[in-house]
């Protein structure tokens, strides 16, 4: 059911988009300021910010929609948007929410749409289309006025267009916007066939249980800028310092570790040791040594939410945050 639009396989260190030195200004506001971006081959990037951090028009300066003030932007290998016609066929996006005609139903809609599609005959756009419909699960109210449709089956329609054929790229700005917890699923089940086919996908969102669900990579702005990108783990695991013990003597470990002079505290579990000045083996070596039953030892993994509100607090605040500036694969 997924696009094959990514059956080659990806080359390591290859770049589907890319901006340098990105810049925009409306009427003197300054919206995107020098963001450097990069989307790897075959990744799902969750690009995340709070509203206003630059993340539509980033998109949209990559889909050649608005021109930069400064900066450079590459979309499939095309410089965009001089040589945007070689790039968006290859490419399905679902920007701002879609734009139909409210008095034609969801399939005469997206029977206009894929007339627009070069890579789609005039005999092909009937199957396009209902297996596109299909795949968002608006199937049954393909008949139905487009002005009738709730929200979310206006997100579904969207979908259906960037996905009417296989695509080598697929762009989804807030695609979950409006649906219940059922259609959320669907789009993460979406998200994930595409990655199994090689396609690369880039999400904007804000729900950060959904990217963390169904990213391999994260680009997180902030008043404009990037403040990080990189793999998903990398980021989640750059800057925790400490190392979580099972042990079901607690108070032991923690009297054993204070001996070595490892910081450290009590957790649910058995202890959580600080491994900022030593390293994990000598934290369980020690404990080892001090008679302490270790049952399993994982260094702390930091959940994305708190990692988002590390990265996007006020600036008065963020010193000592330049160490989770950027992981880079």
């Amino acid at each position: 059911m997924g696009a094959s639009g990514g059956e080659a396989p990806t080359r390591p260190g290859a770049l589907a988009a890319r901006t340098r030195g990105l810049r925009k200004v409306y009427r003197g506001t300054v919206a995107v300021d020098q963001v450097d971006l990069e989307v790897p081959e075959g990744a799902v990037l969750g690009m995340l910010g709070p509203n206003g951090s630059g993340k539509t028009t980033t998109i949209r300066m990559l889909l050649g929609l608005v021109r930069p003030t400064e900066g450079e932007v590459e979309l499939l290998g095309h410089r965009m948007p001089e040589e945007a016609p070689g790039a968006l066929p290859d490419v399905g996006a679902l920007v701002e929410g879609p734009g139909f005609h409210p008095f034609l139903s969801g399939r005469e809609n997206l029977r206009r749409l894929a007339a627009a599609e070069p890579h789609l005959s005039l005999s092909d756009i009937p199957k396009a289309v209902e297996d596109a419909l299909e795949r968002v699960g608006l199937g049954a109210a393909a008949h139905r006025r487009y002005r009738g449709y709730s929200l979310g089956m206006k997100q579904r329609l969207g979908l259906a267009g960037a996905l009417l054929v296989p695509r080598k790229m697929v762009i989804l700005d807030e695609p979950t916007n409006g649906l219940d917890p059922a259609g959320t699923r669907e789009i993460r089940t979406i998200i994930a066939d595409l990655h199994a086919d090689g396609v690369t996908v880039l999400v904007s969102s804000h729900l950060l249980a959904e990217v963390e669900a169904t990213c391999t990579h994260v680009a997180v702005l902030h008043d404009g800028t990037v403040v990080a990108q990189g793999e998903l783990n990398e980021l989640l695991e750059t800057g925790n310092a400490g190392l979580l013990v099972s042990t079901p003597d607690g108070d032991k470990a923690l009297e054993v570790l204070r001996e070595n002079r490892i910081s450290a505290r009590l957790a649910p579990e058995g202890v959580r040791a600080d491994i900022t000045t030593a390293t994990a083996p000598q934290v369980v070596a020690a404990l080892v040594h001090g008679g302490v039953a270790v049952h399993e030892a994982r260094r702390e993994r930091t959940g994305l939410e708190d990692l988002f509100a590390r990265l996007t607090q006020n600036d008065a605040e963020a010193d000592g945050l330049s160490d989770v500036d950027e992981v880079r694969a």
